[in-house]
C-alpha cells in the first residue's frame, strides 16, 4: 500500500546489502532447516490423495467426505493466513516456528490414531495452522537468514521441499497405505515435523520481531485492481485443480482401471512433472506474468479434459496426468508472481492474501469435488478442473498488460 512500509520490507531494510558471496555452515543449516519444514507439512498436506480410498473405508464414509480432510486443513489454514502475522507479530520468529512443528507433529498424530471422522478433521485442522502460518513467515525470516540480496535463492531451496513432497507424498501415500495402512503413513509426517523441529531448534539463530502487519495493511489492498485479479486467477485455478486432484485415485480406479502400484507410477510422474514445472514457471514469470498465466491454465485445461475424453487408456492417464502436473508446477510461482505485481509495495500484505486465497480455493475445490464424485461419478471432478482452467485463462487475456 502507498505510503505504508510492510513488515518484509522493515525486515529487509535492517539487512547489511553486501552479504557474503558464499554462506556459512550454520546459514545453509538454517534455510535447511526451512526446507526440511516446508518438505514435512506438505507431505502432510498432499498425503490424502494417495491413501483417500482405504482412509475412506477404514472410518465407514464415501470418498467425497473422506476429501473434507483437505478442506478442513484448507479453511482453517485460510483464517490462520489471515490472522498470523498479527497474532505473532510480536513474538521471536524462532519460537513461533518450532511452535508450528510441534503443532504438526500433534495433529498428524491425532490424524494416524483418530477413530471417528470428526477426530481427523481436527488434526487435519491444527495441520492448516501450522502450514499457513509457516507460509505466512517464510519470506520474511529467509530475508533475515541470508540477506536481502540472496533472498529469491534461499526461497528456492525452501520450496525445494514442496517440490520433493509432490513427488514423494501422494506416491508414497499409496505405496505405505497399501502396505502398512493409511494410519502408518500419517505417522510418518509427524516423524518428518519431529525431524523439521530438531534441526529448527539446532541451527535457526534467534530471530526477535521487528515490525507487525495490521489487518488494515492487509485489507487495504482488497481495493486494488491489480491484486483482485490475482486472487481471482488463483480462486479459479486452485479450486478447479483441488477439485480434480483429491479425487483422481478414484477416478484412476474406476476410470483407467489401475492398480495401487500403477496408480503411485502416475502419481510419481506428476509429482517429477511438477519440479519441471517449477523451474519453467520461475523463468516464464520473469520474461512475462500474462502469458506464464495462460500457458499455466492453458496446459491444466487441456490435460483435465483429455483424461476426461481418453482417460480410459493407460498411455493417455499416464502422460496427461503428468501434463497436468507440469501445469501445478507452475501454478505457486506463476499466481503469486502475478498478485504480488499489484503490491510491489506491500508484499508481507500481498503474502497474506496469497495464502488466504490459496486456502479458499483447496477448501471449496474439496467440498464441491466431493460432492460431484458422489453424485456424478469419478469423471465430474476433472469436468469442473477443465471448465475453471479454461475461464482462468480467459481472465488472463483480458488482464491489463504489463
Amino acid at each position: 500500500m502507498t505510503g505504508t512500509t510492510s513488515q518484509l520490507d522493515l525486515e529487509v531494510s535492517g539487512l547489511d546489502a553486501a552479504e557474503p558471496a558464499r554462506w556459512s555452515a550454520t546459514t545453509w543449516l538454517a534455510v535447511l532447516s526451512m526446507a526440511a519444514t516446508s518438505f514435512a507439512l506438505v507431505s502432510a498436506e498432499f498425503l490424502p490423495a494417495g491413501l483417500l480410498t482405504p482412509l475412506a473405508r477404514d472410518l465407514g464414509v464415501s470418498e467425497g467426505t473422506a476429501g473434507q480432510v483437505v478442506t478442513a486443513t484448507a479453511s482453517v489454514g485460510a483464517v490462520a493466513a489471515l490472522l498470523s502475522n498479527v497474532l505473532i507479530g510480536r513474538l521471536n520468529r524462532k519460537t513461533v516456528l518450532v511452535g508450528l512443528s510441534a503443532l504438526a507433529i500433534g495433529s498428524n498424530i491425532l490424524a494416524a490414531v483418530a477413530t471417528e471422522f470428526w477426530l481427523l478433521l481436527l488434526g487435519r485442522a491444527g495441520l492448516g495452522i501450522a502450514l499457513s502460518a509457516f507460509w505466512a513467515l517464510s519470506v520474511s525470516v529467509v530475508a533475515r537468514l541470508v540477506g536481502a540480496n540472496a533472498t529469491g535463492r534461499g526461497m528456492a531451496i525452501v520450496t525445494l521441499g514442496v517440490s520433493l513432497a509432490t513427488i514423494a507424498a501422494p506416491s508414497m501415500g499409496a505405496l505405505i497405505s497399501d502396505w502398512l495402512g493409511w494410519r502408518t503413513a500419517m505417522a510418518m509426517t509427524a516423524g518428518l515435523a519431529a525431524i523439521a523441529m530438531l534441526m529448527q531448534l539446532l541451527s535457526l539463530p534467534s530471530l526477535p520481531a521487528r515490525a507487525g502487519t495490521s489487518l488494515t495493511d492487509v485489507f487495504r489492498l482488497l481495493g486494488r485492481r491489480p491484486v483482485q485479479l490475482g486472487m481471482l486467477a488463483i480462486l479459479l485455478l486452485m479450486t478447479g485443480h483441488f477439485a480434480g486432484s483429491v479425487y483422481v485415485r478414484p477416478f484412476l480406479e474406476q476410470v483407467t482401471l489401475l492398480t495401487t502400484g500403477s496408480i503411485a507410477l502416475v502419481l510419481l510422474g506428476f509429482g517429477i512433472a511438477a519440479v519441471i514445472g517449477n523451474i519453467a514457471g520461475g523463468r516464464m514469470a520473469d520474461a512475462n506474468i500474462r502469458i506464464a498465466l495462460v500457458v499455466t491454465a492453458g496446459l491444466m485445461a487441456l490435460a483435465a479434459l483429455a483424461l476426461v475424453i481418453w482417460g480410459a487408456h493407460i498411455g493417455v492417464a499416464f502422460g496427461f496426468a503428468a501434463l497436468w502436473g507440469f501445469a501445478f508446477g507452475m501454478a505457486p510461482v506463476v499466481l503469486p508472481t502475478n498478485l504480488s505485481r499489484g503490491a510491489p509495495d506491500a508484499l508481507e500484505a500481498a503474502g497474506s492474501l496469497m495464502v488466504v486465497s490459496f486456502q479458499i480455493a483447496i477448501t471449496i475445490g474439496a467440498v464441491v469435488g466431493g460432492y460431484i464424485v458422489d453424485t456424478h461419478g469419478a469423471t465430474g471432478p476433472l469436468i469442473l478442473t477443465a471448465v475453471l482452467a479454461a475461464s482462468t485463462v480467459i481472465l488472463a487475456l483480458l488482464q491489463p498488460r504489463g
